[in-house]
């Protein structure tokens, strides 16, 4: 029996009052499903129409409904973060230091790998096929297994609430603190299997997508007829199909690190712990293009239609995104300045980063002139769009100086990083989730969202975002680490 289970035992079930609450609060709401699911007969419509469909509309829907869920989740443990450390000025807080390093580690999991790229997918089963005029995707089955494979990664993450304990090494598990000697307990395996299981549904996903954009296009649709939506959406399949194998590869070590004691990513027999983190950036900076692109495709679109005007530059804007493609591989060590690289290569790096600015500026004037003279309606998708420039220009300019070495030895680790990041991804793919929402919402439903709603909402996330992150980069210059439980 002890075989059977590993290491599971009962220790694995006990839990503080905050975790227990959440499990309880899991399971109860589970049960409460279940028991409306048998008493209004509502298996067999669910599962005929829903759960075993290959219909790449209702895949979307259920990406939209799964990652929805996980935001909640995601923005949970940000909150509870963000409460401890307001609390935890003359005490040690609500949260043990061990639960905050959990809380964050969640947090950063749940928000990249079961947040944004549920949102991406969703987006691109919804839209892309009817861009292209393809009745579904080349593998519909595929398409359907690549949704499950996400789902069962997204159950593991909060199975590890009840069972067990999550990751406590931050969302990318670096060596030697994810090894089995500094962390012997089950977290960062949950961590592991819930990464991997849910990235290889994102490699079929990307294969899939690749496949329907070249191979399923309507008569007469030439690459440059492309929607720009669609561009996007290719460019950041061929990222998908490049980075992810690198993702498989780098967990699968780790693994066997961990499960058979080889020495990848330890100090000792050979191994080298930064090799881990050369691995996980070659994936992790390809990643953040993954998610931004589409969200350039959403603006491309949205910005012509509120303007009534054709978008300006279509074929730099394709050749920008195809620049930004090539750049985001070639970048990756900025992220690790500090290793101790030779400064030649540190430059080489830097000056890589600063010219994947280039065609991200391409993109945004281009947005700006499609703009000018237009006759412009400011509809909720529009006013994301305009939080986005706001947002996005000003994290990018923190990110050029970030790519400068000297000043990244003196702003990494800290908040002004945390400040940077949250800018790309709250600024540049959240606000582009918004607006094809408020944008394509007919489509996906049948009626329009409410626009009173919609700016209401618009509002709360500008001004919440600013009061929220624009502190941090004064904070970060005057030397505030992130990943503590108090200050």
């Amino acid at each position: 029996m002890s075989d059977l289970f590993g290491r599971l035992d009962i220790e694995a079930f006990e839990h503080g009052p905050i975790e227990t609450g959440a499990g309880i609060g899991i399971a109860v709401s589970g049960f409460i499903i279940l028991f409306l699911l048998f008493y209004y007969r509502g298996w067999t419509y669910l599962w005929k129409e829903w759960l075993t469909s290959v219909d790449h509309k209702k895949i979307g829907m259920m990406y939209l409904i799964v990652a929805t869920l996980m935001l909640f989740k995601g923005l949970v443990d940000a909150s509870m973060m963000r409460l401890q450390q307001a609390i935890a000025v003359d005490s040690q807080g609500y949260l043990t230091s061990h639960h905050f390093q959990q809380i964050f580690s969640a947090h950063g999991t749940t928000m990249i790998f079961f947040v944004a790229m549920g949102v991406l997918f969703a987006m691109l089963n919804l839209i892309v096929p009817l861009q292209i005029g393809a009745r579904d995707v080349a593998f519909p089955f595929m398409n359907s297994v690549s949704f499950w494979l996400f789902t069962v990664g997204s159950f593991l993450v909060n199975l590890s609430l009840v069972v067990g304990k999550f990751s406590d090494t931050g969302w990318l598990a670096y060596p030697p603190l994810s090894g089995i000697e500094y962390n012997p307990g089950v977290g960062v395996d949950y961590w592991i299997w819930a990464v991997q299981i849910s990235g290889i549904g994102s490699l079929l996903s990307g294969i899939n997508f690749l496949v329907t954009i070249l191979r399923m296009r309507c008569p007469g649709m030439t690459f440059m007829r492309l929607p720009l939506f669609t561009w996007s959406a290719l460019n950041s399949m061929i990222l998908v199909i490049f980075a992810f194998p690198i993702l498989t590869v780098t967990l699968a070590l780790l693994t066997l690190d961990r499960y058979m004691g080889m020495h990848f990513f330890t100090a000792d027999y050979g191994g080298n712990p930064m090799m881990y983190v050369n691995l996980i950036w070659a994936w992790g900076h390809p990643e953040v293009y993954i998610l931004i692109l589409p969200a350039f495709g959403v603006f491309s679109e949205v910005v012509a239609t509120f303007s009534h005007k054709r978008l300006f530059g279509y074929t730099s804007m394709v050749w920008a995104l195809a620049l930004i493609t090539f750049y985001s591989f070639i970048v990756w060590v900025h992220h690790f300045f500090t290793m101790g690289a030779s400064p030649n290569v540190n430059a080489f790096f830097g000056m890589m980063t600063m010219l994947i600015a280039i065609p991200t500026g391409v993109k945004i004037f281009n947005w700006i002139f499609t703009m000018f003279r237009g006759r412009i309606y400011f509809s909720t998708a529009m006013l994301w769009f305009l939080g986005f420039i706001a947002i996005f220009t000003t994290g990018g300019m923190t990110g050029i100086l970030l790519s400068v070495p000297p000043a990244d030895f003196q702003l990494h680790n800290s908040l002004f990083l945390i400040a940077h990041f949250h800018s790309m991804v709250i600024g540049g793919v959240l606000f582009g989730l918004c607006s094809a929402l408020a944008y394509w919402f007919p489509k996906f439903i049948g009626f329009k969202l409410n626009e009173r709603l919609g700016r209401f909402a618009f509002w709360c996330w500008v001004v919440g975002f600013f009061i929220a992150f624009m502190p941090l980069y004064v904070l970060g210059f005057m030397g505030a680490t992130r990943r503590l439980d108090h200050y």
